[in-house]
């Protein structure tokens, strides 16, 4: 006796089957996968005691970030880290991609008042010192630098 074959669409009514999922769907189940895997929070526009120096290697800190891809989910800039989401013109487009990649951005709105940036902020968001304690309680990870 032959065989009857039953259709793709019957089997998956009676028996179940999992939902295609599109690349880009893949992309965000990795994203957030990485939830709340780190929080970085950076409280200076340099990195290091000289500030010539420590502003090249603030630079490439950024950028090697953004091409080995090891990003945290989260950075919040406070104190003088605020320069680097305002007025720091090597510093903005980097954040921006790593934005891109799915890293949100905060910066302190008080340091952004006390430095009177608040109007030059163009990368990420404003944020609150709220978020900083809630990062350090609810990620399993948090770096400061500065």
């Amino acid at each position: 006796m032959a065989r009857k074959e039953i259709s793709h669409a019957y089997r998956c009514k009676r028996l179940g089957c999992p939902k295609p999922v599109s690349m880009a769907q893949e992309a965000l189940e990795m994203i957030k996968d990485r939830k709340k895997d780190l929080f970085l929070v950076v409280a200076t526009d340099t990195l290091g005691k000289e500030d010539e120096v420590g502003r090249i290697i603030i630079k490439g800190f950024f950028e090697t970030m953004k091409v080995t891809r090891e990003i945290p989910h989260t950075i919040f800039f406070l104190n003088a880290g605020v320069k680097l989401t305002t007025i720091n013109e090597d510093i903005v487009p980097i954040l921006k991609e790593l934005v891109a990649m799915g890293v949100e951005i905060f910066s302190c709105g008080t340091c952004l008042k006390y430095y009177k940036l608040e109007s030059k902020l163009k990368v990420g968001y404003r944020g609150t010192t709220s978020q900083v304690i809630e990062g350090m309680k609810d990620f399993k990870k948090t770096i400061w630098i500065g």
